[in-house]
């Protein structure tokens, strides 16, 4: 199969531009096959009301673009700006690696990489948070 190919869990919804697509009881997978189909796992998805945090509010304008809620080219620009600002708060080696990988993502147009790698960080904020 060539394209995105999703495999989905029995009853997990994806997004696929604007659509929310139910799976049946059963695992399955998909092939998107149109180029630049705007997909999210809605498990992956962060609620508006979720975002509160320097993290989620990152994750939350990767998701934007994602869905194609606001303008690629600014919202990339909006989130490369929110990387570099949480690269000044986080210092450990591993939570930098995954800044500069999400920033490379998210430049490169990978933007579902770069909220992978940012999710990645949720963890470690609460904890940061939780400190404070």
């Amino acid at each position: 199969m060539s394209g995105l190919v999703l495999r989905l869990a029995p009853n997990e919804r994806v997004l696929i531009n604007g659509a929310v697509i139910e799976n049946g009881n059963r695992s399955n997978k998909i092939a998107i096959k149109t180029p630049n189909a705007n997909v999210l796992r809605l498990r992956d998805a962060i609620h508006p009301d979720s975002v509160c945090t320097p993290v989620t509010r990152a994750c939350y304008t990767a998701q934007l673009i994602i869905t194609g809620d606001i303008d690629a080219e600014k919202g990339r620009d909006q989130l490369l700006t929110e990387i570099e600002q949480l690269i000044h708060v986080f210092i450990d080696p591993d939570s930098r690696r995954l800044l500069t990988e999400a920033g490379a993502n998210a430049d490169s147009g990978n933007i579902y990489g770069a909220m992978r790698r940012l999710s990645a960080l949720l963890p470690r904020e609460a904890r940061l948070l939780a400190v404070s």
